[in-house]
């Protein structure tokens, strides 16, 4: 007889014990009311009195599926992101709110769809950092009650209509052939400076041209396949005629 009752308080013993996991806390409620929250290791839990509902808190990453917008200069575009959270506070994601993780996702869509219509496509496609940020202070700011801590928010994805990319090709290939016609172009006015730098120091110097025309004889005369038509520069005649008036 006494071996029944020991077995049977054996037997209720064991199924009254719960494992919590270190990456789980566990939320405990005694008839029905909130009584405290479970740190890891084996914990008793008197059936039909208490009830456990364990929680993981370990970082998630929540997939946000394309959300069809329109942007404030009506463009269409879809849009996915993905939300990294966890569970703060274990106990206020049970009472609070009924599943936190369908929770967090709805309003993360509701909130990216709200932002990118407040943004034009320049600004969505340039700064989704910025964007991002603005997204995760929105939603982290109705989590907080839930006592969900939303760690990071991030664009994955932002799909034109088939025209827009198009369009947008055009205009980058636009822009590429303008700074390239503005690079030219200052390389060639810095060459035309320098050429006139030259040009001034040649004439400011006595007999400096000659000097430079002999040069680029000599570079040209490297190749003997080259003809060369010297015209003697007007230098060099003027010096000529200054020495005959010198001998009369």
């Amino acid at each position: 007889m006494y071996g029944i009752l020991i077995f049977t308080a054996v037997v209720l013993l064991l199924s009254s014990l719960r494992q919590i996991d270190q990456y789980q806390r566990g939320v405990m409620f005694t008839m029905g009311r909130f009584s405290g929250v479970k740190n890891p290791g084996w914990r008793l839990v008197i059936p039909i009195f208490q009830k456990m509902i364990k929680v993981d808190i370990r970082t998630k990453a929540v997939d946000v599926p394309d959300q069809k917008a329109i942007t404030r200069d009506n463009i269409s575009v879809r849009v996915s992101a993905v939300i990294y959270y966890k569970v703060s506070e274990a106990s206020r994601a049970i009472i609070e709110v009924e599943n936190f993780y369908y929770a967090v996702s709805q309003f993360a869509q509701t909130t990216m769809r709200n932002i990118v219509g407040e943004v034009e496509l320049d600004e969505l496609l340039g700064q989704r950092e910025k964007i991002s940020q603005r997204i995760k202070e929105i939603v982290s700011s109705a989590s907080d009650a839930w006592g969900i801590q939303i760690e990071n928010v991030e664009l994955k994805d932002v799909a034109l209509p088939e025209d827009m990319e198009r369009t947008i090709a055009k205009q980058a290939e636009a822009e590429r052939e303008r700074r390239a016609v503005i690079i030219q172009s200052e390389g060639e006015v810095s060459a035309a400076e320098n050429m006139a730098k030259a040009a001034g120091m040649l004439a400011a110097a006595p007999g400096a041209l000659h000097l430079r025309t002999l040069q680029s004889i000599n570079d040209v005369s490297s190749d003997q396949s080259n003809t060369i038509i010297f015209a003697i520069p007007l230098e060099v005649l003027r010096a000529f005629e200054k020495i005959g008036k010198d001998k009369e």
